[in-house]
């Protein structure tokens, strides 16, 4: 089973003339959610509000087959991200923190281990900056056994990161008992201000990881490990938006990972890894092509190869 840990929320997306849509989002829910779509057995580890937005989420999990063993009820309101576009189309974020479901994630809403079953923890998004939460997943991924795989999406939210010096440590922490990142060209930029995107991901393997996944979004997708830079070319689709994609993207490549039954051990494989990120290049691709966050299932990739 893969457990993935992390905040779920509402985007209110309000247009220039003035209407809300209320989408269902979170780095760490899209990412279980695509999982559950890619017929992976998977569990989402998190707070979920007893309100109707929390309803919202809790269902739309429930729909991917998603466990939810791991994902305790609070009547505290569900986490809200305002996203605010103009005319042009530009986005500005606004988060209503203080108070929430999921932020206010501790150890005391976690089992004594992650079930025997784990096979996989994926960690990342804003379940890396606000507290209790961030604190309680470092820990999480600090005790996890030594045989599970670990990945990391940070996915930055800069407009949500008051302490960037803090929240750069606790990444280098976390960082040290990674297998797997994945990252944008965004995230490098932010995460390493003086450095290209392969010398920040060669930081980042400094630390520990065995492989660096960047995504740079129509442009390749770069496989960094020990033994070097493998790219791998992006399709051309029409591009409807690009909610999403990356989580996607990242949920894929796991998702090919353990299907073929491969853990930690089998990080030495090039081969392997080249096709899981290709895999994942699929499901990132196709989820660009609808409206949200709305990812692939397997039948969908199927009918599309």
């Amino acid at each position: 089973m893969i457990v993935v840990a992390g905040e779920s929320l509402i985007d209110l997306i309000v247009g220039a003339d003035g209407r809300v849509e209320a989408i269902p989002g979170g780095g760490p829910y899209n990412v279980a959610r695509t999982l559950g779509r890619l017929g992976q057995s998977v569990s989402f580890l998190g707070r979920l509000s007893t309100d109707r937005f929390g309803s919202i989420l809790r269902a739309g999990l429930a729909s991917e087959n998603v466990g939810l063993d791991l994902a305790p009820t609070t009547d505290a309101p569900t986490l809200l991200a305002v996203v605010e576009l103009d005319d042009g189309g530009a986005a500005r974020y606004r988060f209503y923190v203080e108070g929430t479901a999921a932020p206010g994630l501790s150890a005391a809403d976690l089992p004594g281990a992650l079930p025997a079953t784990t096979t996989a923890l994926q960690v990342g998004t804003l379940g890396l900056v606000f507290e209790p939460m961030a604190a309680t997943i470092e820990s999480l991924v600090a005790a996890v056994r030594d045989d599970v795989l670990v990945v990391a999406d940070p996915n930055c939210r800069p407009t949500a990161i008051v302490d960037a010096v803090g929240y750069r440590a606790r990444l280098g922490r976390i960082l040290a008992r990674v297998d797997i990142v994945k990252v944008s060209v965004d995230d490098l930029a932010w995460l390493d201000p003086l450095a290209g995107p392969l010398a920040a991901a060669e930081g980042i393997m400094e630390l520990g990881p065995a492989a660096v996944l960047i995504t740079d979004g129509p442009r390749p997708v770069r496989l960094l490990t020990s033994g070097g830079v493998t790219e791998l070319a992006v399709p051309a689709v029409r591009v409807v938006d690009t909610v999403g994609a990356g989580d996607a993207f990242g949920a894929g490549f796991l998702a090919a990972w353990t299907a073929d039954g491969r853990g930690r051990a089998d990080l030495v494989d090039e081969r392997a890894l080249v096709a899981a990120t290709q895999f994942a290049i699929e499901v990132g691709a196709l989820t660009t092509t609808r409206a949200g966050a709305e990812p692939p299932t397997l039948a969908e990739l199927a009918s599309v190869s």
